[in-house]
């Protein structure tokens, strides 16, 4: 009966588990809502916006063809400087010099062959407003508004030609903003005063990125997207868009001086690199109607009579690739490759990135890479489990004498565990030593989970087959006949074959292993392959591949050692054999009615 009961309990339990993960995967990587957002008047109290995506972007249908609309017109208005680099292209918008129009070309917006570029940076009063802009403050003198007009001394920004825009005002002061791009992600924008008139003047330089939090992606206990910065040589992620909404008079003061401050979201970055021989200061400001801004501000800087002053802030505007950030971190950036959300241990993430990407680089697959990565992790680990079989036949050895003790108290049960306690001690037994591979592959697999969840360079990176996006699901259900049903089934019932393949790895890797003499945990022991299916068919397909493929190579390793330790399967076969007369004795105890 008791068996019974553990049973039932398990059953429930893998029921609460199944709805529970549902419900937390939903929450947690929600599917495009598809309804229009409700746009606030200025001062209005902000409600939450349309729940984002994991990779961010615009879920409102009505939203999306706005944007399409809106970008067709402002675009093709003109006054605008091209911008044709080997990452980016876009425009620099003569109306306030902003920056205000860019796309990453290296990366699509989907996994399809015509999907259009990624765009990072949109126009303002768009849905997807995001831009930067390079000013002044004036104190008593007049300074460029977002409102100027500049004038343009090139045609074309590129790594090869920078563009310098001017402007003067009536009193003898003139301003200029000379751009300039390299062949990454980072454009400088130079900002210099010259005074011709005859008293000093007083100017106050600043740099703000400006964005909608429409477009933002998905902030997670694990995955950081909202304002980023690095204060006093230590990278913050402790701020997101609700604690900028919270900020007395809306307006949050970073503290520390800043190495960089912008916006992250899971991929994309926006970030202002402070000159670094000028004195800053970093806020971030919420501006109603979902509108957020990362300020830069400068100390007042006093321009004499026939004078000019000048700064020079760098603008980083792409994706958050890890090369190109620990290029830039080399270059003068302090822990800008941390950028990316590693968490606490990076220490060991960063070298499983490495060596992935060193095998992808090498084998041109990245689900092949994945699977060389868990070939070189488990013979790393083949010592360890050599002696883990050891410990296991030990254990089995001394199974007579357990199963003594056990009957001898089995109704003292603490006087049982200390007998058995003093017998593992007097064999030499450490029953905890079966597990140590396991605890070791608990880190691996985290730093994979993470690196496929953070790293841009896994994004859309195609397998075999239908499997075109490891970092995505496996995109093929099985109640939906792999598509050829028009419905799409809830997440713990959307399983794949991967997931399928994972539970078949798992039970036959569980049948090799040594059958447990509770009959109880035997059966919870067949329960989970199964579980184990459900819970991980909604994970990276690249998880699931490490998986699978890491059973594969743990039956093998297993038959292996079998055949170099006859007596531990002739130990487990007879082991599984005393379980099942156990079973089968407690049966009909079980249904036997109780008396009266």
């Amino acid at each position: 009966m008791e068996n019974q009961r553990n049973l039932i309990l398990a059953v429930v339990f893998t029921g609460l588990v199944l709805l529970g993960w549902d419900a937390g995967m939903r929450h947690f990587y929600p599917q495009p809502a598809h309804k229009a957002s409700t746009v606030l008047a200025p001062g209005a109290t902000e409600a939450a916006p349309t729940k984002p995506t994991r990779e961010g972007g615009l879920t409102s249908d009505t939203d999306i063809a706005l944007e399409q609309k809106d970008l067709a017109a402002t675009l093709a208005t003109g006054g605008r400087i091209p911008i044709e680099a080997p990452r980016v292209a876009g425009s620099i918008n003569l109306t306030g010099a902003l920056l205000d129009d860019l796309t990453l070309t290296r990366h699509r917006q989907t996994i399809a062959k015509d999907s259009p570029p990624v765009r990072l940076f949109s126009p303002a009063g768009t849905p997807a407003q995001y831009f930067a802009q390079a000013g002044w403050v004036g104190e008593g003198v007049a300074a460029p508004n977002a409102g100027t007009v500049w004038q343009a001394d090139g045609a074309k920004l590129t790594p090869q030609t920078p563009v310098t825009l001017h402007w003067s005002n009536a009193t003898g002061q003139t301003y200029s903003i000379r751009y300039a791009i390299d062949d990454g992600y980072m454009i400088s924008a130079t900002q210099t005063v010259s005074n011709a008139a005859a008293a000093p003047v007083v100017v106050r330089p600043f740099a703000l990125v400006n964005r909608t939090r429409k477009t933002a992606s998905l902030d997670t206990w694990n995955v950081h997207s909202g304002p980023l910065g690095q204060f006093d040589g230590s990278v913050s992620f402790a701020t997101n868009y609700a604690d900028v909404m919270k900020a007395p008079g809306r307006t949050m003061t970073a503290d520390g001086k800043p190495g960089f401050v912008g916006f992250t979201d899971i991929y994309w970055l926006s970030s202002l690199i402070p000159d670094q021989t000028a004195p800053a200061q970093a806020d971030y400001r919420a501006l109603g109607n979902y509108l957020y801004r990362a300020d830069l501000l400068y100390r007042p800087v006093s321009v004499a009579a026939g004078a000019q002053s000048s700064l020079t802030t760098r603008i980083f505007a792409g994706a958050k690739e890890n090369a190109m950030l620990e290029r830039y971190e080399k270059a003068g950036i302090p822990n800008f490759s941390l950028a990316i959300d590693w968490g606490w241990f990076r220490w060991f993430e960063k070298p499983i990135f490495w060596l992935l990407d060193s095998l992808f680089r090498t084998v041109g697959n990245f689900g092949v890479a994945i699977i060389l990565l868990t070939l070189i992790v488990r013979t790393m680990m083949f010592p360890v489990a050599q002696r883990q079989f050891a410990s296991m036949a030990a254990m089995r050895s001394i199974q007579p004498k357990m199963k003594v003790l056990q009957e001898r108290y089995k109704d003292d049960k603490q006087k049982q565990q200390q007998e058995i306690m003093a017998l593992y001690k007097q064999e030499g037994v450490n029953p905890l030593a079966g597990c140590l591979p396991v605890f070791l592959q608990i880190p691996v697999f985290f730093a994979l989970y993470k690196v496929l969840v953070l790293t841009i360079e896994m994004r859309h990176q195609p397998f075999v087959g239908w499997i075109h996006d490891l970092s995505a699901p496996d995109p093929l259900h099985v109640l939906n006949l792999f598509g050829a049903l028009p419905f799409t089934p809830p997440g713990f019932l959307a399983i794949g074959l991967l997931a399928i393949l994972l539970g078949i790895t798992m039970y036959f890797q569980f049948k090799l292993n040594p059958a447990a003499m509770d009959p109880a945990q035997q059966q919870m022991m067949g329960l989970m392959p199964w579980v184990m299916m459900f819970v991980m068919a909604p994970f990276a397909a690249g998880l699931l591949i490490y998986w699978i493929t890491s059973n594969c190579l743990t039956i093998a390793q297993q038959k292996y050692l079998y055949s170099r330790h006859p007596q531990l399967k002739v130990q487990a076969d007879k082991t599984a054999q005393d379980v099942a007369r156990i079973v089968a004795r407690d049966k009909p105890a079980a249904n036997k009615p109780k008396s009266r």
